[in-house]
């Protein structure tokens, strides 16, 4: 199945993704991979804000939280979540619902270790989404964990990723006059081929 561009051509979402991911990279000013991020609370209220997508693999699409924070207990409950990426220079946008799994082993040690010593400690020093007396507090915390930790911190027990397994894609593409391609990929979980449909837009 294929638009008016091609762009849609083949049967592998994830791929698709990493392609306009990477054609992103080239495009966008800032952060191409920002993520709207959408989860809900036990009442069911929703909550959405903006994270970093640090890897679309074959099968899920990977970031990285502190465990105690407001998302990590919202994805702990449901176990479910929805996300956006939207390329304003590209006039596109990806949107993924699924199934959540923690990334708490190797992959998520090694992107510890890939980040700055700065960003690595600041993870440690963080309690995210909790209240923070002033920013001076949280830099005196920063200062008190730099000489214990050393050049080298291992990853904080509170901080690691998480995987959304997608049961469902949508992929929009800009058109004339808002008549815009849109293709829908979706299959149950543990299901290995994907339904394709074009919808209105």
């Amino acid at each position: 199945m294929s638009d008016r561009t091609g762009i849609f051509a083949g049967d592998d979402p994830f791929e698709i993704a990493r392609r306009w991911l990477g054609e992103a990279g080239a495009s966008e000013i800032n952060d191409p991979n920002a993520m709207a991020l959408a989860t809900v609370d036990e009442s069911g209220l929703p909550n959405v804000r903006v994270v970093l997508l640090k890897e679309i693999e074959d099968d899920g699409f990977v970031f990285y939280t502190n465990y105690d924070s407001a998302k990590a207990r919202e994805l702990e409950h449901a176990a479910k979540a929805a996300a956006v990426l939207h390329w304003k220079s590209l006039r596109r946008q990806v949107r993924v619902r699924g199934i959540v799994e923690r990334e708490d082993g190797p992959k998520a040690d090694e992107y510890y270790r890939s980040r700055s010593l700065k960003s690595r400690i600041g993870a440690w020093a963080s309690r995210q989404s909790r209240p923070l007396e002033s920013r001076t507090a949280l830099m005196a915390e920063v200062a008190r964990l730099t000489p214990r930790l050393g050049l080298d911190p291992e990853r904080p027990p509170h901080w690691g990723g998480y995987r959304i397994r997608p049961v469902e894609f949508e992929f929009w593409a800009d058109g004339a006059f808002r008549l815009h391609d849109r293709f829908r990929w979706s299959r149950a979980p543990g299901e290995e081929r994907w339904t394709i449909l074009r919808l209105n837009p």
